[in-house]
C-alpha cells in the first residue's frame, strides 16, 4: 500500500484543493457573475459533453489500463499505445459527420424548452472530444505510475482557471456569452498539456499497426464503453434531464446542491488513479488473496474519510446555504440525497476496478444499462411532479440500485467482500454524531459557525475513530505525524 498512500494522499490534497477553488466558483462567482441562466447553461453544456465523452473515447482510458502490463517488450508497448490514441478516430468522424447532418433535428430537440441552448450545441461535441483525449493521455500517465499531474489539471487547473475567467467576468474583460466560449477552450488547453506531459514520461512513435490481442481489447472495449455511458449517465444525465422538463435556471439551483454532494466522493476518485493499475496486476497475476486485502483496506479507509467529509456537510449544509442567493436555497435536500448515494459507492473501496478487470464484467455493464433506462424513466415520472427534488430522488435510487448490483455481483462471483466489524463502527460513528451536531445551531455568522462546528466534529470523530481502531492505516498516518510533532 506504500506507493498507493503515497499518491493517494498526494491526490486527494490535489483534489480537495481543486474542490475548494470550485466551491469558491460554485457557491459565489457563478451564481452572481452568471446569474441563474447562463450558470445552467454552462453546466447544460459541460454536462451533456462528459455524457457523450465515453462514446468518443470508445473506453481506451480504461482499455490501456487493463491491458498496458500485458506486453513485455517496448515495441509492443508503443504499437498499443499508438493504437489507443488513433483508433477512437474510426468511431469519432463517423459520429460527427452523422451529427453534422441531423443537426437541425438535434438543435429542434435540445433546445425546445430552453432556446437559449441552440446557440451552443455545437460546444458539446468539441469539449466532448476534449475530455476523451484528456483521459486517453491521463490513462497513458497513470500506467507509468505518473497519477498526480493529470490529477491536478482535472481537478485544480480547470477550476483555477475558470476563476480567473469568471474575474474577467466582473472586471467586464468577457461577456457572460464569452465565458462559455472561453470554458470550451480551457478543455483544449487541458487536453493538449496532459498530452505533451504524457509524450515526455514516454516519447511516441505512432504506428498504423494492430496490437497481438486486438480481438480481446476491442471486446473490452465495447463494454467499457457501455460502463462509461452509464456511470456519466448516471452522474450527469440528471441535468440533461432537467433541461428537456424545466427552465434552465434549474439547472443552475441543482448543481450547486449536487456540488456540494460530490465532495463526498473526492476521497474515491483520489485513491481510484492509483489503485486501478494495482488492483489490475493483482487480477492479471491472479493474487486474489492479496486483492481482497486490498478490497477490505480501500474500502474502510475510503469510508472514514469519506464519512467525515459527508459529517461535515451534513451538520453544517443549513448554514452554507446562507451563503448563496435566496433563490439556490431549495436544494438542501438535494444535497442530502445525493450525498447519501455518493457515499454508498464510496464504502464500496475499489469495486469498480475489480469488475471492469475481470471476465465477469459484461453481465454488469448490461445491468447498468437496464438502470439507466429506469433512472431515464424515474427522471420522466418524478421531474415534472417534484422538479429537482424528483430528479434527486430519481438519481439516488438508480445510483443506489447500481452500487447494489456491482457488490453483489462481485461477492457472488470472485467471493471477494469489502466490509468488516469495522465498517458497523464507522457508520455508527457518523449516524451519531450527525444526531449530535446537526442540531446544535451556533447564533454567529455562518463562516463562523461553520469553523466551530468543524473543528468539533474534526476532534470528536478523529478521537472516537482511532479510539475504536476503525482503520488501522489511519491509526497509522496519525502516529506518524504525532511523532513528526513530538
Amino acid at each position: 500500500m506504500g506507493i498507493v498512500l503515497n499518491q493517494s494522499l498526494k491526490n486527494t490534497i490535489i483534489t480537495y484543493l481543486g474542490f475548494g477553488i470550485g466551491a469558491i466558483n460554485t457557491l459565489y462567482l457563478y451564481p452572481v457573475l452568471l446569474g441563474a441562466t447562463f450558470y445552467g447553461l454552462t453546466n447544460y453544456i459541460t454536462s451533456c459533453a462528459n455524457v457523450i465523452m465515453p462514446l468518443f473515447a470508445i473506453g481506451m482510458q480504461n482499455t490501456l489500463v487493463k491491458f498496458y502490463s500485458q506486453y513485455e517488450t517496448d515495441a509492443e508497448k508503443s504499437r498499443f499505445l499508438s493504437f489507443t490514441v488513433l483508433f477512437p478516430l474510426v468511431v469519432i468522424v463517423p459520429m460527427v459527420l452523422t451529427a453534422l447532418y441531423f443537426y437541425d433535428e438535434i438543435l429542434f430537440f435540445l433546445s425546445k424548452k430552453n432556446e437559449i441552448v441552440k446557440n451552443y450545441v455545437w460546444l458539446i461535441p468539441f469539449i466532448g472530444l476534449c475530455m476523451a483525449y484528456f483521459e486517453i493521455f491521463y490513462a497513458w500517465a497513470r500506467v507509468h505510475m505518473h497519477s498526480v499531474f493529470g490529477n491536478f489539471i482535472k481537478e485544480v487547473g480547470l477550476r483555477l482557471f475558470s476563476l480567473v475567467l469568471l474575474i474577467g467576468v466582473y472586471f467586464d474583460w468577457m461577456s457572460v456569452e464569452g465565458f462559455v466560449y472561453a470554458t470550451a477552450g480551457l478543455y483544449f488547453l487541458a487536453f493538449v498539456v496532459t498530452m505533451l506531459y504524457a509524450f515526455r514520461i514516454q516519447k511516441p512513435t505512432f504506428q498504423l499497426a494492430l496490437p497481438k490481442n486486438t480481438k480481446d481489447i476491442l471486446t473490452y472495449t465495447f463494454y467499457i464503453i457501455l460502463s462509461g455511458s452509464v456511470a456519466n449517465l448516471l452522474l450527469d444525465g440528471d441535468k440533461i434531464m432537467l433541461n428537456q422538463y424545466m427552465i434552465i435556471d434549474n439547472i443552475a439551483f441543482y448543481s450547486i446542491a449536487t456540488f456540494i454532494a460530490l465532495v463526498i466522493s473526492v476521497p474515491s476518485r483520489a485513491m481510484h488513479q492509483i489503485v486501478y493499475p494495482i488492483t489490475a496486476k493483482l487480477m492479471h497475476d491472479n493474487k486474489f488473496k492479496e486483492l481482497n486485502v486490498l478490497y477490505k483496506k480501500t474500502s474502510i479507509n475510503l469510508q472514514v474519510v469519506g464519512g467525515y467529509v459527508m459529517l461535515g456537510i451534513f451538520v453544517n449544509i443549513n448554514q452554507l446555504y446562507e451563503m448563496v442567493p435566496k433563490e439556490y436555497s431549495g436544494g438542501i435536500l438535494v444535497v442530502f440525497m445525493i450525498g447519501i448515494s455518493k457515499y454508498f459507492d464510496l464504502i464500496l473501496g475499489n469495486n469498480n476496478a475489480i469488475i471492469f478487470n475481470t471476465k465477469y464484467y459484461r453481465a454488469v455493464l448490461f445491468l447498468g444499462v437496464l438502470l439507466v433506462a429506469v433512472a431515464i424513466g424515474l427522471n420522466m415520472l418524478f421531474i415534472p411532479m417534484y422538479g429537482i427534488m424528483g430528479c434527486a430522488f430519481a438519481t439516488l435510487l438508480s445510483i443506489t440500485l447500481y452500487s447494489l448490483a456491482k457488490l453483489l455481483f462481485v461477492v457472488k462471483r470472485l467471493h471477494l467482500f469489502p466490509f468488516t466489524v469495522q465498517t458497523l463502527h464507522s457508520l455508527g460513528i457518523t449516524f451519531l454524531l450527525f444526531l449530535l451536531f446537526y442540531f446544535w445551531e451556533f447564533p454567529f455568522n455562518p463562516i463562523i459557525s461553520i469553523g466551530l462546528k468543524s473543528i468539533l466534529v474534526t476532534i470528536f470523530y478523529v478521537y472516537i475513530n482511532y479510539k475504536f481502531v476503525v482503520s488501522k492505516e489511519i491509526n497509522n498516518a496519525i502516529d506518524s505525524v504525532l511523532k513528526k510533532i513530538k
